[in-house]
């Protein structure tokens, strides 16, 4: 079945060219959402920038029905993975999931950087996101941007920048939405969420619990969240918001099926509130905001059979607080300066707990991991029109760490509009990421003298529309020094990393009742990694009429590492997920949804089966 959907996407291409009478209408009905706010801080038409963004909206993160947005991604971006080991919740600590690789770089290592609505979003000492903290109830729509994004965003966009843009209200109303749902292994999700726009004022408040046994003993599930956006326009030209988003989970870990363990058990809390002052001119736009990210963890290390019970708790708080600030300006015809400011203060506390008394247990580890440390930086970034046809983007940014000291971040792009549905982009762009309190403090193999991991990133892509069907074709070639990794039981700077690969992407809106998109990444990597398959292919249908709608997909995945080495191991597999929906009544959607429905058998995390044909039914109201 290799490259079935390659196939079949060369052969929507071939259809779709032959359709030289599309009218002017008919391109403007199936016209794609070209404005973003990822790649350059302001909305802008992405015709218009060199670098790749890719858009999920939210009609397709809820049309499968997925309380996250990170397995919809999976599918819908390519050279974008994620790691999973269970019907519900990723988890955190060993066994853990929900870590995301794009082009073999890693959010697992802090190399790929989440954003909510621009603010990034990680652990202070261990530097990585969490996958359970990214709900669809909050999102409008997801921007990822591929390739390194370091000049505008800082440590940790070495890889790229995965941007959740939240929901908000825009015409006078109020409207209510609520999602019950129920499966195998005991799963059980409801999300509710209600908008209010009167006048000046606007309001988010949404909810979320979901909880699941998922398919093996001991792994269960349960997660709390809640967001809240409260926004106000001060005239024409100025608004401000805040907003807060709140995650709770508890997961258990029973181990790999070769090791099992007992009590491994998480119980972990996220959050992050922000706020801020916006501005909107003809001429100029801009932002200055507020936001902190916190975070409270407490873990059960396990003990196999046979082994006595842990007899303390892993514990750790950690926060980001940080002020950004950034203002655009047209100074003359086809121009755009964009100039900015982050400041970030991050903060890790680590130590452990006895579990009979709750006291904290002083240790050398707990002396040691208690720090502080502060990044600072400024960037310009200037986008000049040299002609109708032709855009030249270069930028840079220096950024200084309290501890690892200062970089330099250049970027450099160009834009060919060859004609009015087509463009070629050429991108130079370098990424970092600043070592973690964990690598510099934490553990033996810590070491204070480490330095920023860097990587270069090189990129050429060419994007078209023609009528109902669009295509995009991207080749890349990266190459990083400076990676942190451990040698004689220290962490050093002396990893290397060498990537290539070639990304396709198509989508064809056939006629008013069906659609169909495919995308598909070849990757090469000169050092292996886990989780980042050398092939990845998607293809889905929609199909709507009346009250009924069907969505499915097929994705395939070959030359995956589950572990690498002397002993390397990988994994092939093809799922197939569909969604079936009737609208029973105005407002009520009832809704069946299957997964895995080849029943394929397969591993992402080592020593971890994945669960077998998964069924969910249920409803959603809207008034």
């Amino acid at each position: 079945m290799r490259y079935i959907s390659f196939a079949m996407m060369m052969a929507l291409a071939l259809q779709a060219q032959a359709q030289t009478g599309v009218t002017n209408k008919e391109e403007n009905q199936y016209e794609i959402d070209e404005v973003v706010v990822t790649g350059a801080r302001f909305e802008t038409d992405v015709r218009h920038l060199p670098m790749t963004v890719n858009v999920v909206g939210r009609e397709k993160l809820t049309e499968n029905q997925r309380i996250n947005v990170l397995p919809t991604l999976t599918e819908q971006v390519p050279g974008l993975f994620l790691t999973q080991r269970g019907m519900l919740g990723f988890g955190v600590s060993t066994g853990g999931s929900g870590s995301i690789s794009l082009r073999g770089i890693s959010a697992g290592a802090g190399q790929l950087l989440v954003l909510i609505d621009g603010h990034p979003q990680y652990q202070g000492i261990y530097g990585h996101s969490i996958g359970d903290s990214y709900q669809t109830m909050m999102t409008e729509r997801v921007e990822v941007l591929r390739g390194p994004a370091s000049m505008l965003y800082g440590s940790n966009a070495m890889g790229g920048v995965i941007n959740i843009v939240t929901r908000g209200m825009k015409e006078d109303g109020v409207k209510t939405q609520v999602n019950l749902g129920a499966g195998s292994y005991g799963t059980f999700q409801t999300e509710a969420s209600n908008q209010v726009r009167s006048g000046k004022f606007s309001s988010t408040v949404s909810a979320q619990y979901a909880r699941t046994d998922n398919h093996r003993p001991h792994m269960g599930f349960e997660q709390y969240g809640g967001y809240v956006k409260l926004g106000y326009d001060l005239n024409d030209n100025w608004n401000i918001y805040a907003d807060a988003d709140l995650t709770h989970f508890n997961a258990s870990n029973p181990g790999s099926v070769s090791a099992p363990m007992n009590e491994m058990d998480q119980y972990i809390t996220r959050g992050v509130v922000t706020a801020a002052l916006e501005n909107h001119y003809a001429n100029t736009s801009g932002a200055l905001s507020v936001y902190d990210n916190f975070g409270r963890h407490k873990i059960n290390d396990g003990f196999a059979d046979g082994a006595d019970p842990q007899k303390r708790l892993f514990r750790s708080k950690d926060a980001l607080t940080g002020i950004s600030w950034y203002q655009s300006v047209n100074l003359f015809e086809g121009n755009r300066v964009t100039v900015g400011f982050d400041f970030q203060h991050i903060f890790g506390d680590a130590y452990y707990t006895s579990r009979a008394t709750g006291e904290v247990m002083e240790t050398q580890n707990k002396q040691s991991a208690r720090k502080h440390m502060n990044e600072v930086a400024g960037y310009v970034d200037f986008r000049q029109d040299l002609a109708s046809w032709l855009t030249i983007d270069a930028g840079i940014r220096y950024d200084h760490h309290s501890v690892a000291g200062g970089e330099w971040i250049p970027q450099a792009g160009l834009v060919v509009r060859p004609n009015s549905t087509g463009e070629f982009k050429a991108m130079l762009s370098k990424g970092f990421r600043n070592p973690t309190m964990r690598e510099m403090y934490l553990y033996p193999p810590s070491n204070e003298e480490l330095r920023a991991e860097r990587i270069m990133n090189y990129e050429l892509s060419w994007k078209q529309r023609l009528g109902a069907f669009n295509y995009g074709i991207n080749l890349f070639y990266l190459k990083g020094d400076n990676m942190i990794q451990t040698i004689n039981k220290k962490n050093v700077n002396t990893g290397a990393i060498q990537n290539n690969g070639i990304e396709v992407e198509a989508g064809w809106r056939i006629n008013d009742n069906w659609s169909v998109n495919t995308n598909h990444s070849l990757l090469h990597m000169h050092n292996k990694v886990v989780a980042a398959p050398n092939y990845k292919g998607y293809l889905g249908a929609n199909y709507h009429k009346g009250r009924w709608s069907v969505n499915a997909g097929l994705q395939q995945i070959y030359d995956l590492y589950t572990s690498v080495g002397e002993n390397a191991t990988t994994e092939d597999f093809t799922l197939l997920n569909a969604t079936v929906g009737y609208m029973a009544a105005k407002g009520v959607n009832l809704y069946v949804k299957g997964e895995n429905l080849l029943a394929q058998k397969y591993e992402i995390n080592l020593g971890y089966p994945m669960p077998r044909a998964t069924f969910m039914g249920g409803v959603n109201i809207e008034f």
